[in-house]
């Protein structure tokens, strides 16, 4: 089984290429949704014991945490040692589910994957990127969303033209939905010929 890790900076349209792999049958692993679910089961003593702030109603929220952590950007490691061994977990039993069904190739959705060293767990890797431009138009356009955030953001993030250099396929989304998926069609296809797995 061929085991794909698919990453790209903020506003790139990964979430959107993650689906479009989902459309086409191939079994994807999100990490931020599992951090979502992670917030709301496993993870929610030991953050809040790092980060009492954080706890409402008996789950972590998200935006009290983001608060804490705009203030206090050194922080992120301390969060970072709780989660990262959590989702790991979880995609390790991710994988091993679908090895065991006999699924030749799944999809690590990891927005992270440069930053934290994963790129070693990975046998391909696809990164998802678009114009500067396009990204901060997009990026610019969620709810809540301000330079200073966006530029912290960035700063924690390997730069795209890096990330680029070190993927094994690149799908640009600048070019709208469909062309997206035509390129996702035939990295599929490409990661199914018989020497990708050689």
């Amino acid at each position: 089984m061929l085991v794909v890790g698919l990453t790209g900076s903020i506003g790139m349209g990964k979430s959107t290429t993650a689906e479009l792999f989902r459309e086409f049958g191939v079994p994807v692993h999100d990490a931020d949704a599992t951090v979502h679910d992670l917030y709301r089961a496993e993870a929610v003593a030991p953050v809040a014991e790092r980060f009492p702030e954080a706890l409402r109603d008996g789950v972590i929220d998200r935006a009290a945490l983001s608060a804490t952590l705009a203030k206090s950007p050194e922080r992120f490691a301390e969060l970072e040692a709780v989660i990262h061994p959590l989702v790991r977990r979880r995609e390790a039993e991710f994988v091993a589910a679908e090895r065991a069904k006999g699924t030749d190739l799944v999809v690590l959705d990891i927005p992270l994957l440069f930053e934290v060293g994963g790129e070693s767990r990975m046998d391909r890797i696809v990164v998802v990127s678009c114009a500067p431009e396009i990204q901060r138009e997009r990026v610019l356009s969620r709810p809540g969303m301000t330079e200073e955030k966006f530029a912290l953001i960035l700063s924690r993030q390997v730069p795209d033209a890096e990330k680029r250099r070190r993927a094994d396929f690149v799908i640009d989304t600048g070019r709208g939905l469909e062309a997206a998926r035509k390129q996702v069609e035939e990295v599929i296809r490409r990661l199914r010929e018989p020497a990708a797995d050689a």
